[in-house]
Formats: structure tokens, sequence, C-alpha cells
């Protein structure tokens, strides 16, 4: 078991262990019995297309629903015979922020901080800290329905960092983002890494988790199809120089399906103006 140990560190172990995950909404299965492992120290990008279960596993990992079947263990709790101790591991950032949208900003983290029975002083200046790096000072008392949906992406960062989790689940968390928010939020993501923690991480963006993730597991019909660093997925695809994309798209076996629609477009648009 996986748990944080106080002193800005946590124990060794799998943070993420999910074993044939399946679930399925009506006749259409989302997991198909996906195995996944996220370790102390990872950012673990979960790479797929639209449809293809990120956001469902993400969701089953941080408690919110449950699988048809199979497990997910979260630092050693299993996210559904245990969820009250598994979501106490995780900080959860939705791809659409979850927030009470009539509280303000300072209230839901007081709420946070109530229910995870954090110790006012250190959740105050953590919460001061966050709101100043992220610049959301100035609407920390203005309710969270009037603010943008960037300043509601980063009071949902806050919230998800605020008791420093071990693990971290984030859900397209760049998403509305200004450049310099993006490189506070992957600076911490870093700093999460480095003290034991684990980072499940899922983006559309291919460069973004080229550069931050250090595993990357490719997921497809609601299973990991590949699973590796760069060199490893790169000799999977048999590219050796390829970049994430290129490779994303030969192991979905997406590359020739492109290039046909791309060559469709090119003749039904541009070489008309040549005619």
């Amino acid at each position: 078991m996986a748990v944080f140990s106080g002193e800005g560190s946590f124990a060794a172990g799998a943070l993420i262990e999910a074993k044939g995950l399946v679930k399925k909404y009506g006749g259409f299965g989302a997991l198909n019995g996906l195995d996944l492992k996220v370790m102390p120290g990872e950012i673990y990008g979960l790479l797929g297309p639209n449809g293809a279960g990120k956001t469902t596993t993400l969701r089953i990992t941080a408690g919110l629903i449950e699988p048809t079947s199979g497990s997910v263990f979260v630092s050693g709790f299993d996210a559904t015979k245990d969820p009250l101790h598994a979501k106490a591991q995780v900080g959860y950032v939705a791809e659409a922020p979850i927030l009470y949208e009539s509280l303000t900003p300072r209230e839901l983290l007081e709420f946070e901080a109530s229910v995870r029975v954090l110790a006012e002083d250190p959740v105050n200046r953590k919460a001061r800290q966050l709101a100043d790096a992220f610049e959301v000072q100035s609407v920390f008392d203005s309710p969270i329905a009037t603010l943008s949906m960037g300043t509601k992406q980063k009071v949902a960062i806050i919230a998800a960092l605020l008791h420093q989790p071990p693990v971290l689940l984030m859900d397209e968390p760049l998403n509305s983002l200004d450049a310099r928010s993006s490189k506070i939020l992957k600076e911490l993501l870093s700093l999460q890494v480095q003290r034991g923690g684990a980072v499940l991480f899922s983006t559309h963006v291919m460069e973004i988790a080229q550069r931050l993730c250090s595993r990357i597991g490719i997921i497809f019909g609601g299973v990991i199809v590949a699973e590796g660093d760069m060199d490893q997925l790169r000799g999977r695809a048999g590219e050796k120089d390829a970049t994430l994309e290129e490779v994303f798209m030969k192991l979905t076996n997406e590359a020739s399906e492109v290039e046909s629609t791309v060559r469709m477009l090119r003749e039904s648009f541009f070489d008309d103006e040549d005619r």
C-alpha cells in the first residue's frame, strides 16, 4: 500500500492499479477489460481517440462511477469497496470543471478542507499560495458561476491540489488555461512525481504528452493496445524516429484512414482551384 507519509513523500508500491476493468452503458462497452498500473514517480499519459474510454477510466479511478466488473486500487485502496479511503488519495480535475457554482472559490476550498478534515492554518496558506500562483485572488470572493471557463479550470486545479494527494487524475487539465498557468501546472505535476506521487494524465495534445509524460498508454476500443516510453512505443510501431502523433496513428490503425481522408479532401477542395 502506498500512502502519504506526512513528510513530503510517499511510500512505495503501485499508486494506481486497474485489473480487468469493464464498463458498459447499455449495449456499449466503454471499457473492455482494461489493465493499467501507474507507479510512484510517473506521469502516465493516457491517449486515445474520442470514445476510447479515457474519461471513463479516470472517473472510475476517482470513484465517481462504478465499473461493471473488474477493480481499480488507488494507493492500495479498492475504489469500489473502500471508496472513502480511495477518494482521500486522489485529486481529480475533470475535462469540464465540476464545481458548486453558487459558491465562491474561497467557500469551495473551505468546503473541500472541511470534508477532508484538513488543518485550517496549513490549508489556508496553501490556498493563498495556489491562488497567487494561478492569479485568481481578485475573484476569490465572486460566485463561481460568474467566472470564465479558464478561471473555473484554475479553481478546479487548486481544489485538486489542496490536500496534496498521492494521486492526481488530470483529464485535459490544460483546457482553457493561459500559457503562464499551463507552465505552472506542468511544473507542479513535475514536483508531484519528484516527491513520489503519480499523475494519470489524459490529453489529445500529442506534443504535450510527448514532452511531459514518462510513460504512455494508448487506449483503443476500451483496452490498452500499447504502453511504454517513447522508445518502446516507437519499437512497437516499427517507426524509429517517429513523433508520438505518428506512433499513435500507427498503433490505432488510423494512419491509412487519415491519409485516405486527406487525399479525398485535397481532390474535393483544392484540385477544384486548378480547374
